[in-house]
């Protein structure tokens, strides 16, 4: 799973983003994601829509739509998002051969590989949300009350 740091980060970052703004109940455009994160919107389509597929968000057309989480925010872990994040980067990955690496470096490797995923299996999007707020961070308020008389 060794991370790439670009799409990992922003997958969890768009994660995050769509946990934070909107919530279960609400939506958040792709534009407004990459506008917060200072991205291109046709950059971070590839993920919103690997997201989709996986059902960690989910996608509403419309008028209001955007994206929402595919569930509570306490149930996705940060190892479910880059799991999917990276899995179709990886494939098909050539790597380095020989004794060296196959009987030292490969080995050693894949310890470091197993005590990150325990880590990210342990964090999930409520526990980030948190650390936001924490960091005085403000979620916006999900609609304006207002009264007819």
């Amino acid at each position: 799973m060794l991370l790439r740091r670009d799409r990992a980060m922003i997958a969890v970052l768009i994660m995050l983003d769509v946990a934070f703004h909107a919530g279960r109940a609400g939506t958040v455009s792709a534009a407004d994601i990459a506008e917060r994160a200072g991205l291109a919107r046709r950059g971070i389509e590839p993920l919103l829509q690997t997201m989709s597929r996986s059902s960690l968000l989910e996608s509403v057309r419309g008028p209001r739509g955007g994206y929402r989480l595919g569930r509570p925010r306490r149930d996705i872990r940060l190892s479910d998002v880059i799991e999917t994040a990276v899995s179709e980067d990886a494939a098909g990955e050539d790597g380095p051969v020989g004794d060296l690496f196959a009987r030292v470096v490969e080995p050693c490797w894949r310890n470091l590989d197993d005590a990150l995923r325990a880590q990210l299996h342990d964090l999930t999007l409520d526990d980030l949300v948190r650390r936001a707020e924490t960091a005085g961070l403000r979620r916006p308020l999900a609609e304006p009350i207002s009264f007819s008389i």
